[in-house]
């Protein structure tokens, strides 16, 4: 008697993100193996990434074979009148569209572009290891040195901070123990006043470690070493309440760019991956929570990578970006991005996990008007639309080999019916296989013309309510048969979004092998 034929639906596949680290074998189908180029909507849709628009038009001649442009800063002044400040090609500009090299001081040289840029008191200020700190008043174009008590200068930190009315700095070429910090309301004052230091080698609770970033959080301010964490207090009056709360131990931060404020929570680089700090008011600490796990092997392969050719990780750059609720890291030598979507963790504490791929961001900046920006070979970028510059790119989805909860039974399939949400004008494949095979079988996917409303998915308060959102479901016979089933999508991204909604599968479950 001929069996029937069963119906598997995926729901939302990919919804949990990448997980590269645990056995695919028996892993949940909402995991995928690979997720490139996409992000997980607000929908909990795997769908693409958005692309990038050129805004810069003569990055050639001024970045010239460089990498480009690794940072970004938007300063407000107080008379409301906006400069955009960037640095590449060991020089630093303003402007988006045109780049226009800043005035510096008579005869100062840049020889790095890994700048810690803040804006404070109404002034804009530089600083970075082996160069002595520059300061812009008033977002000027011309920039002066920062000077103190005359003609003394501030520490030629790695890392500023301006928090608590102050100015911070550490990581010197020859200082890694201190932490500085400049008198109250004055970030050009480091020599009196109510300015200061604090020696940390006796404070590590581990041993010898060196300042990698600070941060302040919850009021608290934080120095983050390579290997552990210090909170202190009382950072509004340093001279005199400057005061140790916590330490935590055996956790640092490898990356001064890596870390970024979610505003109830940090998230930053370690050497066991990506961290998320939270503070728990009830008991009055700091517990940290690895936030990579499912993908840590292959993120801290990478790390290595990183360090290998650049010898330091210093072009290790992050954004949080509030409207798209992703943490990403960007890892140029490895060209590889990591798209973390921070609105919920798993159920392992873990957040879901995406890669981008050929857009590779040098740095990052999210501009008052909550659009994010990004550095790259050619200029400025706009992280906007559905081309990368005018080109497609592919958006690529494969699941895990999944046995269908019957790991001993052969599977026939027989037929795919995808729910595809967008995907105008894109071309798309699907690929099946079995028995953990790289040899899939392909077959290009057509879809139909109609479009339905997608009533209650619209995003009302972002003015993006289209009534015309295209539903795709096409249907795909397919062969063959395995114990296990792998599947993926790979679509070409054409000026359209394109989300997968769901994937069902006709099947045949048969004998016991």
């Amino acid at each position: 008697m001929a069996q029937q034929l069963q119906n598997i639906t995926i729901s939302a596949p990919g919804f949990f993100g990448l997980n590269t680290q645990d056995s695919p074998i028996g892993l949940n189908p909402s995991y995928a193996s690979v997720a490139d180029n996409c992000v997980i909507d607000q929908l909990g849709r795997v769908g693409a990434r958005k692309g990038y628009t050129l805004v810069t038009t003569n990055g050639p001649a001024v970045l010239g074979g460089s990498r480009g442009i690794c940072c970004i800063l938007e300063f407000i002044s107080r008379a409301n009148v906006t400069t955009i400040f960037s640095a590449g090609n060991h020089k630093i500009f303003t402007g988006t569209t045109t780049l226009v090299e800043v005035t510096l001081p008579a005869g100062y040289t840049i020889t790095e572009d890994n700048w810690s840029i803040v804006s404070f008191n109404n002034d804009v200020y530089f600083f970075q290891v082996d160069h002595a700190p520059l300061i812009s008043v008033a977002g000027s174009t011309t920039l002066s040195l920062l000077t103190s008590s005359g003609t003394n200068m501030p520490p030629e930190g790695n890392e500023v901070l301006a928090a608590f009315g102050r100015l911070w700095t550490c990581d010197l070429a020859n200082d890694k123990h201190t932490v500085y910090w400049s008198s109250l309301l004055a970030g050009d004052e480091w020599h009196g006043g109510s300015s200061g230091s604090i020696d940390l080698t006796t404070v590590w609770p581990n041993g010898y470690d060196e300042v990698v970033a600070l941060k302040e959080h919850n009021n608290f301010l934080l120095v983050f070493g390579k290997k552990n964490v210090l909170v202190f207090n009382g950072a509004s009056s340093p001279s005199s309440q400057l005061a140790l709360t916590d330490a935590i131990e055996g956790t640092g931060c490898i990356a001064r760019d890596s870390i970024q404020s979610t505003g109830s929570d940090l998230i930053f680089l370690s050497t066991r991956g990506i961290m998320s700090l939270q503070r728990i008011i009830q008991e009055k600490s700091l517990p940290l929570n690895d936030v990579s796990k499912n993908i840590r092997t292959d993120l801290l392969n990478y790390i290595a990578i990183e360090e290998q050719q650049n010898g330091h990780r210093e072009a290790v750059k992050s954004i949080y970006s509030p409207i798209d609720a992703f943490y990403l890291l960007t890892l140029p030598a490895s060209q590889v991005v990591y798209c973390f979507d921070v609105r919920a963790p798993l159920e392992n504490g873990s957040f879901r996990v995406t890669t981008w791929s050929s857009i590779n961001p040098l740095g990052f900046s999210m501009f008052a008007d909550d659009q994010l920006y990004m550095g790259r070979a050619e200029g400025i970028v706009k992280y906007d639309g559905y081309l990368d510059n005018e080109t497609q790119y592919q958006m690529r989805y494969f699941s895990n080999p999944m046995d269908f909860q019957s790991p001993t039974n052969l599977k026939f399939l027989k037929k795919f019916n995808l729910t595809i949400i967008g995907g105008q004008s894109t071309q798309t494949t699907l690929n099946w296989g079995y028995d953990y095979t790289d040899a899939f079988s392909k077959q290009l996917v057509s879809f139909a013309q109609s479009s339905f409303d997608e009533y209650g998915v619209a995003e009302y308060n972002i003015a993006e309510y289209n009534a015309g959102i295209t539903i795709n479901t096409p249907k795909v016979n397919t062969s063959g048969n395995g114990s296990v089933v792998t599947i993926g999508i790979e679509a070409q991204i054409n000026n359209s979004s394109f989300s997968i909604q769901k994937i069902d599968i006709l099947a045949l479950i048969g004998r016991i092998i």
